[in-house]
């Protein structure tokens, strides 16, 4: 099992470049589904959930050829859909939450589709009711398989909708979104996720020859037509990792430059970071942070104790809260971390009080981190990885820790990272890679 041993106590210097949106491509790899014609994708990030799904997808019968660096072609025409009840697909598509994606453009297409219950990050319960609720509401039949762990639906053919989520779920509202894309009338979700990825997402169906009218917003209108074309699309720099170069940035006393993030992209992100006393300077389409002696996170304006929480977009995402903590560790004041979304996030905390954090784990929840203002330096200990971004905030507060620092399972950190440690390293990190 590769392990990183990462020595703390350098500074970086220079320029990154953020990866292709993971979250958004998981989303549009699986849209190729739903046309027989050629769909190329770019930017696409070289790891390892992405892989496994362009796996799957070839597993499945699609044609699947490398183009160029970081840049796909799909064409779906001879789609294999009797696979999907066959034990090789059971097992790979049951070690990918991505997986679930293929639901509603397999159903949309073909009629049916099957899914074994996906795996993902043990971060608590992720349901996806909402997924086949709103596949029920076009018409489709669903059923579960308690012993089997198979999800099972049929739908020939779909029919347009109203519907009102139960809640704002982006893989929820993606899957839906392509089922009704060749639905039978017009389809009508209100309470829908309306993240960049997904926005992302409808407007490459819409080149694809869809008809959806609301993007950005949480009301959609998607009026279904009989067929969909190929076309070219362009995955988004990842803001989640921007995020977290940011945050380790402040932690390490770093100098360095974001290139090309799609600042507009990014919504509250950046603000966010602010608050906790990261300087941030946009520079066209670069952030570019300086070399800070210290920071210091801000109060609400009666002078009560700062809380950042998780929210649907626009609000801060989740997959930043574990950034956000860890950040915190190194600033001036105090600050109320809150996860709303996932009961086991915060677990990994453990780690860093190991390493000297001052931090009180309230309930699943919540945590208060008590910024040390540099005044007492992390000290480097043996540690493993248990989801993806605990892991990337464990590896910021190793690079800022004293020593040799060990951080096991780091497959958790290569499944949503591209070649972390080699480009860390290529702006002044200290991160080997063993075997």
């Amino acid at each position: 099992m590769a392990y990183f041993e990462v020595y703390g106590g350098y500074k970086l210097k220079g320029e990154i470049i953020p990866q292709g949106a993971k979250n958004e491509a998981l989303q549009v790899i699986c849209a190729v589904l739903l046309t027989s014609e050629k769909v190329t994708i770019s930017n696409i990030p070289n790891i390892v959930d992405v892989n496994k799904l362009i796996e799957l997808l070839a597993d499945l019968g699609v044609k699947v050829e490398k183009t160029g660096h970081e840049e796909f072609t799909f064409q779906a025409n001879n789609v294999n859909v009797d696979y999907l009840v066959s034990p090789e697909f059971k097992k790979k598509g049951g070690s990918l939450r991505g997986s679930m994606m293929i639901v509603g453009p397999m159903l949309a297409r073909f009629g049916k589709a099957f899914m074994p219950k996906p795996g993902g990050d043990k971060i608590g319960r992720r349901r996806v009711d909402t997924h086949f609720l709103g596949f029920e509401a076009l018409s489709a039949e669903f059923k579960y398989n308690n012993d089997d762990e198979i999800f099972e639906v049929h739908g020939n053919p779909l029919k347009g909708n109203y519907m009102l989520l139960d809640e704002a779920s982006v893989t929820g509202t993606a899957n839906i979104v392509m089922a009704a894309s060749l639905a039978e009338g017009v389809t009508t979700i209100y309470n829908a996720a309306c993240e960049p990825y997904l926005q992302q997402l409808c407007k490459m169906l819409n080149n694809m020859g869809a008809k959806i009218t609301g993007i950005g917003s949480n009301l959609l209108t998607i009026e279904g037509v009989k067929s969909l074309k190929g076309t070219s699309h362009k995955l988004l720099p990842d803001m989640i990792e921007i995020g977290s170069f940011i945050g380790m940035a402040a932690v390490t006393q770093s100098e360095i430059t974001i290139k090309n993030v799609n600042y507009d992209s990014l919504g509250i992100i950046p603000n966010t970071f602010k608050r906790l006393g990261i300087d941030i300077q946009r520079k066209g389409d670069d952030i570019f942070i300086p070399e800070q002696e210290s920071y210091e996170i801000e109060t609400f304006i009666d002078g009560s104790i700062l809380t950042i929480s998780d929210a649907i977009w626009p609000g801060f995402t989740p997959d930043l809260i574990s950034i956000a903590l860890v950040t915190a560790t190194q600033a001036r004041g105090n600050v109320l971390i809150h996860q709303k979304m996932f009961e086991s996030r915060l677990f990994f905390v453990d780690k860093l009080i190991d390493m000297g954090a001052k931090i009180m784990l309230c309930d699943p929840h919540r945590a208060v981190v008590m910024g040390m203002d540099r005044k007492i330096q992390l000290k480097a200990i043996q540690m493993a990885s248990p989801d993806i971004r605990a892991g990337v905030a464990l590896l910021i507060a190793a690079m800022s820790a004293k020593g040799k620092n060990t951080i096991f399972n780091i497959n958790q950190i290569d499944r949503g990272y591209q070649n972390i440690d080699a480009r860390l390293n290529a702006i002044g990190a200290q991160i080997v890679r063993k075997a």
